[in-house]
């Protein structure tokens, strides 16, 4: 019975000791993939928070008081340039503009029956001077009065869509009081902030005759069919915030941008030989990013690298690398610094062409 348990323990213990030698070995053959930097012009795409303004928007204000008598448009509504769209009660103005045309057609007898009379010198020439300044008076008070009742129609100083009202048909107006807004939507100012460091990026990277080319996210996170770009850029830049404001311009062919939209610009910026790494090569350790770079010894040394610009699986590489170096491609969980692998090279071009996944 003791020999039957002897062999039995025997056997067991040679069946876990092949066992453990079959696994040493199958450990001794794994091999980790390995690729290198890949040196290359290529471009990055930033996007912005921004705030969509008509090219015009402005407040339309009454310029007479009174009641308001008609309203000759709605709401939303396109309108022409010199279309009528409020007329606040003329009746005042009217009477006014009448006294005032009387006072100058008298003005103008008294004048040229003094003029007659001067001409045949039975009255000196001040005489004349003080008619002929009275006619003068007359006439101003007459501009006046017909500008005055001019002002009681307010029209559409340029072609727009019509705003909210902010008041109903009978309201008494006061002078200066809001009526509505007018905005044209033929073209569209967007405005975005730029953080200083990517201003002077801008500023030394695109030639002083070119415009900067920019493309808009709108707020169902669909693209703006209409490409726009950067016309002004703002003189000053914000202290609290570090950033400055640009303006692009976008087409508004179809009218389906309105003002007071937001959205995201999309700019992209050119990278001309950026040295391009797959994302899942790092790792972070205190938020600094790591690579575990071979030696010609086959050991696994981990080093920093500075990130320059960040793609969907990419990332541009400022410092740390250089064409040439081999960095672990794969399995870097399964591997410790000063680790000794044999490995497999995947030649940069195809591992930056077939990545499907992040940075682990």
């Amino acid at each position: 019975m003791k020999r039957t348990i002897m062999l039995a323990s025997m056997c067991g213990l040679l069946i876990h000791t092949s066992c453990n030698h079959h696994k040493d070995h199958q450990e001794e053959e794994i091999k980790f993939l390995v690729t290198s930097p890949l040196r290359m012009d290529t471009s990055i795409t930033k996007e912005y928070v921004s705030q969509i303004h008509s090219i015009q928007h402005i407040e339309l204000r009454a310029q007479e008081r009174g009641y308001l008598e008609k309203i000759y448009v709605d709401e939303g509504q396109f309108v022409k340039q010199g279309e009528l769209l409020f007329q606040i009660m003329p009746k005042l103005y009217q009477a006014e503009q009448q006294m005032a045309k009387a006072e100058a057609e008298f003005a103008q007898i008294e004048y040229l029956n003094t003029k007659s009379l001067a001409d045949s010198n039975v009255v000196a020439a001040n005489e004349l001077a003080m008619a002929k300044a009275k006619f003068d008076k007359a006439n101003a008070e007459l501009a006046l009065a017909n500008v005055h009742l001019e002002f009681t129609q307010i029209k559409a100083p340029f072609d727009g869509y019509i705003d909210r009202f902010h008041v109903r048909l009978g309201s008494l107006v006061d002078e200066g009081e809001l009526l509505t807004s007018l905005s044209d939507n033929s073209e569209m100012w967007v405005y975005f902030n730029v953080p200083e460091a990517e201003y002077l990026e801008y500023q030394t990277t695109v030639k002083s005759n070119e415009d900067l080319k920019v493309n808009l996210l709108m707020a169902n996170n669909k693209p703006f069919e209409f490409p726009g770009v950067v016309k002004t850029i703002e003189a000053d830049f914000n202290n609290e915030t570090g950033n400055i404001a640009f303006r692009a311009t976008f087409p508004n062919p179809n009218k389906l941008l309105r003002h007071g939209e937001t959205g995201n610009v999309v700019v992209t910026v050119p990278l001309e030989n950026a040295l391009l790494i797959p994302q899942k090569t790092t790792f972070e350790v205190l938020d600094k990013k790591y690579v575990y770079v071979l030696d010609k010894e086959n050991v696994l040394k981990s080093r920093r690298v500075t990130i320059l610009a960040e793609m969907p699986h990419i990332y541009a590489i400022q410092d740390g690398l250089k064409e040439g170096d081999k960095i672990l491609l794969e399995g870097l969980r399964l591997v410790r610094e000063n680790d000794e692998i044999e490995y497999e090279f995947v030649k940069p071009a195809i591992a930056l062409t077939t990545l499907d996944l992040y940075a682990e």
